[in-house]
């Protein structure tokens, strides 16, 4: 007989401090900001600037933010992803009861780390792993990123059969899903609500090297437009989650929500379609902050649709993923 592969699916996201204190966010903030990846400034330029200024105050800036959007026992995007990927697991054990298949979550940054969830598997057998970064369109700074963890830790053991998806910016069922999310606000949009697709920034700098990043979000807004008979005039894209001097793509999301008004625009949905699910930046800096902004500005009604989360079309989306690379 045959022995069958047993396949892990590691579904990964960015990450989040183990606790919404001080020392755990300065720790996170350590191992992500030091990625080159992240932040490709010259190591002897850049190293000083974040253990030096950030690292000793923004810790503490961003305890509150954090305590706001921590649940009972997690952060939202460890807990959700956690979810999501017990979800799929329980879908896959019932439809396919004799694969033999787990699926279960990663952090790039922070716990559970990549290695240790490979390092877990491996040593329970299992011998063919995929890897879902859970970044619809690619990015060297968060794609990128899970690509070396992942090349890292393979290197330290004996390299099971592995696979990588780098994008699914435009795959069909996570377009039915964004659409279906939007859908669910038909009434505001037949009003005459304004639909603005938030994507977290990138430094321009790294778009111009050839980063596909900004494409593959215009591509996915686009789709989605086209996928609700949308007018070109009744959306837009912009960026958010800036950080740091240098110029990011643009337009700011924090911009477009002071301008919006202005131009008659005062009815408002805004969906981020590359948060795979709510997170800090969705939470607090669209939902209230960005929000703030519009209001303000003279905005009349404001209104977030949130992540794919762990809801059943998001389920779906992972297992076609899942049946198609495996």
């Amino acid at each position: 007989m045959t022995n069958r592969k047993k396949t892990a699916v590691i579904l990964i996201n960015l990450g989040t401090p183990d606790e919404p204190s001080s020392p755990a966010i300065k720790r996170y903030l350590a191992e992500f900001l030091s990625d080159p990846r992240v932040v490709n400034l010259p190591r002897s330029v850049w190293l000083p600037i974040l253990y030096g200024a950030i690292l000793t105050v923004r810790p503490k800036r961003l305890v509150p933010k954090y305590q706001m959007v921590w649940g009972t026992y997690d952060g939202p995007i460890r807990n959700i992803t956690a979810a999501l990927a017990r979800l799929v697991h329980h879908q896959f054990k019932k439809q396919q009861p004799d694969r033999q298949i787990t699926i279960t979550s990663a952090m790039t940054y922070g716990n559970p780390s990549i290695a240790s969830v490979i390092d877990q598997l491996s040593g329970e057998g299992f011998d063919d792993f995929l890897f879902i970064p859970l970044f619809p369109q690619y990015s060297s700074a968060t794609t990128g990123a899970v690509f070396d963890q992942i090349t890292r830790a393979l290197r330290q053991r004996t390299t099971p059969t592995h696979r990588f998806l780098d994008q699914y910016h435009q795959h069909t069922a996570y377009i039915h899903a964004l659409t279906k999310s939007v859908e669910a606000y038909n009434q505001q949009i037949n009003e005459g609500a304004h639909l603005v697709f938030s994507f977290h920034g990138i430094p321009e700098s790294q778009s111009a090297k050839g980063d596909p990043y900004y494409q593959q979000c215009q591509a996915t807004a686009e789709r989605v437009a086209h996928a609700l008979t949308l007018e070109k005039s009744q959306w837009q894209v912009s960026f958010q989650s800036r950080f740091g001097p240098a110029e990011w793509l643009k337009p700011y999301t924090s911009d477009v929500m002071a301008e919006l008004p202005g131009q008659g625009k005062k009815n408002l949905l805004v969906i981020c379609p590359g948060f795979a699910v709510d997170c800090l930046e969705t939470i607090e800096e669209i939902k209230l902050l960005n929000r703030d902004i519009f209001l303000t500005a003279g905005g009349e009604k404001f209104r977030y649709i949130k992540a794919l989360n762990a809801t059943k079309d998001h389920v779906e989306l992972i297992s076609a993923l899942i049946n198609q690379h495996s």
